[in-house]
């Protein structure tokens, strides 16, 4: 019974904060983002782009805004710019931005 908790306003769960208002993304997570700090080679622009797209359900248009930032993934394509390093902080801040996702209502 150490492990259960009962009658909780809402849970953390898979890397989700589920509750009654919703599922919305881990704090936590959210905050690791934002001190991601600028990737240096492709090796660190896979692994932000990993983290934030277990996070994409919550992001309108998340392809669309990542987009610059997958063209890096190609052989030989990784040349970190000001267009990606605006791509990468507009990414940040709409992880930021996530909403909370509403349950639905089986009534």
């Amino acid at each position: 019974m150490a492990k259960c908790k009962f009658a909780q306003q809402s849970i953390s769960y898979l890397g989700h904060i589920v509750s009654s208002r919703g599922v919305g993304p881990d704090p936590e997570k959210i905050v690791s983002m934002t001190q991601w700090p600028s990737p240096t080679n492709l090796k660190q622009l896979r692994g932000f782009l990993g983290l934030t797209g277990f996070y994409r359900k919550f992001i309108k248009n998340y392809a669309t805004i990542a987009f610059p930032l997958t063209e890096l993934l190609k052989k030989d394509a990784f040349a970190w710019t000001n267009t990606s390093q605006s791509t990468f902080e507009a990414l940040k801040q709409a992880m930021v931005e996530a909403p909370v996702l509403a349950l639905p209502n089986f009534n």
